[in-house]
């Protein structure tokens, strides 16, 4: 024997949300009351009830004193109205399909007839018609459309709107359409049956042509159960049960069945489904000595909230896997619950087959499933982890996930640890988002079971790991070595480099052969140089650096450009009381003496030159020792005028 279960069968989106709304606001405490029964079906409805959730059957029945829900199937307009005027709150949980409906027929003109296609006693249909802003009618068929449609032309009304209850069957419908086409002088036709209906329906139809026995679960009150009913009755022998218990009174259908289907109404949990499906695939292996209600009772094993379970992967989507642990629930793993990593995937944290450690906790019997963690079982091993770490130092390793205010959070072993801005090892201006998404090491400081905290240093691992480097260093360093360091921060007179584990100092005079203002006009911060020792202090910890090099000396550089009677051209970088410093190459400064500006006598130096100005000029010195060059211009001047006053020979 096999059983297949119809993929459409139970709650519609429509019955899910609706049930949601219910719960929820079970749960803020406060009295609730539905105004009918919020969907039709007396598990979910006794359910509710032992929760506290009283029904209303009519509007008048409601009270101040409670939240009032108008249940899936809608109200009429009146209703509401009702509510408001005695100042009643209340949710609304009508179906999105169905409010849809209502907008429809309470948008069509005065002159039009609103016929509807539906069950006139169910609330559905009744509620439609409270909204209708014009005449309306209710038919059940084709032949009764047909008659109504005929007496009203007679009374002089022609134009008309053709909807229908959301769950009404749609070969019917689509007779019933032809029929409005034929019969209706003007006519607009709005197909108003839910998609989810269609389909269920279309798949109870495919799957009785197939099976020996159906089984239809649902509210015997339930319209869209009967109608499952009834077209799977059309094509093989059908069972409806309200509950998985009534198949025992039902076992002369399956004794010869070697396909029994299952199909279920729209307000029907899948915890019913589950208990069906269970039972009728255990009944291969029944024991002859075994009743039906024996068989029952051992089909389903029950849990509890904090269960720790076993559980196969059945199915993995973005935002969850589905995992079988046994029971009658439909199972399943959000993805905030599998892992505390928001930018991990399912898929790469597990494939279908796998078997994983998992923790119960929340079971929904309304809507039959069973929500699990694995990332609380890893949590509980990872905070004894976390806290021994506190009292062994153990250094941790994780993943920083969040920068939140005052410092960020690191994921290890499932357990969030906070690191202080001021332990995260960046400066006190520096931005911790450098840190996300990294794999971080650290210390934890403080720990407090009672409230699941713990403080993490990454700071106290760098000191450790400075500490190592540095006692390496300072056994290996010696004037004239060479390192590699980052510009850790810069001074008005000197700049410090990290050589890991230790830092150096560079003075203003050994950062650069050229004359600047700032240290920063050569290096920035978080720059990599290459540095070579100048002295040491082991006693003091402290390392002098050069960092300008040898080969980049102004006064080597300038033996192979220039000597002594060259005509340079220099730009004037200074002005004093005695003269001018003009720049000859980048880093050597020659003076023009204000007695070698011009021919004339000059009294000061800013008549004649001003910073910025570009003349020619002769080196009249180059003194290398003293690292000193001369210029002048006036040089330059006296030997053109020699060339004008030279005699012209005839």
């Amino acid at each position: 024997m096999r059983v297949e279960v119809a993929k459409t069968a139970g709650f519609c989106f429509g019955v899910s949300r609706a049930v949601e709304i219910v719960q929820k606001a079970s749960e803020k405490g406060g009295p609730v009351c539905t105004l009918g029964e919020i969907i039709h079906n007396p598990v979910v409805v006794e359910d509710f009830a032992a929760r506290g959730v009283t029904v209303a059957d009519r509007v008048e029945d409601c009270t101040p004193d409670k939240t009032v829900i108008i249940r899936s199937h809608g109200v009429p307009k009146k209703v509401y109205e009702y509510l408001e005027t005695h100042g009643i709150s209340y949710i609304d949980a009508t179906c999105p399909y169905v409010l849809r409906i209502h907008q429809i027929v309470g948008e069509q003109g005065a002159d039009q007839h609103i016929l509807i296609l539906g069950d006139r006693n169910h609330p559905e249909v009744q509620g439609t018609a409270g909204h209708c802003s014009c005449g309306s009618s209710i038919v059940g068929n084709a032949e009764e459309l047909e008659k109504t449609v005929n007496n009203l032309q007679k009374q002089g009304i022609l134009n008309f709107v053709l909807v229908s209850q959301t769950t009404f069957d749609r070969q019917e419908w689509n007779k019933s359409a032809e029929t409005a086409k034929k019969v209706c002088t003007n006519l607009i036709i709005f197909d108003t049956i839910c998609k989810a209906t269609v389909t269920r329906q279309e798949e109870a139809r495919q799957l009785s042509r197939l099976a020996d026995v159906m089984v239809v679960i649902g509210g015997r009150h339930s319209s869209n159960t009967k109608k499952l009913y009834n077209i799977c009755a059309d094509n093989c022998p059908t069972v409806l049960v309200e509950r998985a218990e009534e198949l025992n009174d039902h076992q002369e259908f399956f004794a010869e069945a070697n396909l029994i289907g299952i199909t279920a109404g729209a307000s029907t949990p899948a915890c019913i489904i589950k208990e069906v499906q269970h039972s009728m695939s255990r009944l291969d292996n029944i024991n002859n000595d075994m009743t039906f209600e024996e068989m029952l009772d051992q089909s389903f094993k029950s849990t509890y909230n904090g269960e720790k379970v076993t559980g196969v992967v059945t199915g993995i989507k973005p935002n969850e896997i589905s995992v079988d642990i046994g029971t009658k629930h439909a199972c399943y793993v959000p993805l905030h619950e599998l892992t505390d990593d928001p930018a991990a995937k399912p898929e790469d944290l597990v494939k279908i087959g796998d078997e994983i450690e998992l923790q119960v906790i929340r079971i929904n019997d309304v809507e039959g499933t069973t929500v699990l963690s694995k990332r609380r079982l890893d949590q509980a091993a990872g905070f004894e982890k976390v806290m021994n770490a506190g009292e062994t130092g153990e250094t941790l390793t994780g993943k920083v996930t969040e920068v939140i205010k005052g410092g960020v959070l690191a994921l290890t072993n499932g357990v969030k640890v906070f690191i202080p801005a001021s332990q995260s090892g960046v400066s006190r201006d520096g931005d911790l988002n450098v840190l996300l998404h990294k794999e971080v090491e650290f210390k934890i400081l403080e720990t407090n079971r009672q409230r699941r905290r713990a403080v993490g240093s990454i700071s106290a691992v760098l000191r450790e790991q400075r500490k190592v480097l540095a006692d390496k260093f300072w056994a290996e360093v010696e004037a004239g070595k060479v390192y590699t360091g980052v510009v850790k921060s810069i001074t008005n007179f000197g700049v410090f480099v990290d050589l890991g584990g230790v830092d150096g100092r560079i003075g203003m005079t050994d950062l650069t052969w050229l004359r600047v203002k700032h240290p920063s006009e050569v290096v920035s911060i978080g720059d990599t140089v290459e540095v070579t020792v100048k002295d040491i202090d082991p006693e003091a910890k402290k390392v002098s650096l050069i960092y300008k090099k040898s080969e980049d000396n102004p006064w080597e550089i300038i033996k192979t450009q220039h000597q002594v009677g060259d005509v340079v051209h220099v730009k004037i970088m200074s002005i004093t009381a005695f003269g001018a410093f003009a720049q000859i190459i980048p880093g050597i400064d020659g003076l023009i003496h204000i007695s070698q500006i011009a021919r004339e006598r000059v009294e000061k130096v800013a008549d004649k030159l001003k910073v910025g100005d570009e003349v020619d000029a002769v080196i009249t010195e180059l003194d290398y020792e003293k690292k000193r060059a001369s210029l002048s211009m006036k040089a330059l001047l006296t030997d053109e005028a020699a060339v004008e006053e030279a005699p012209v020979e005839e």
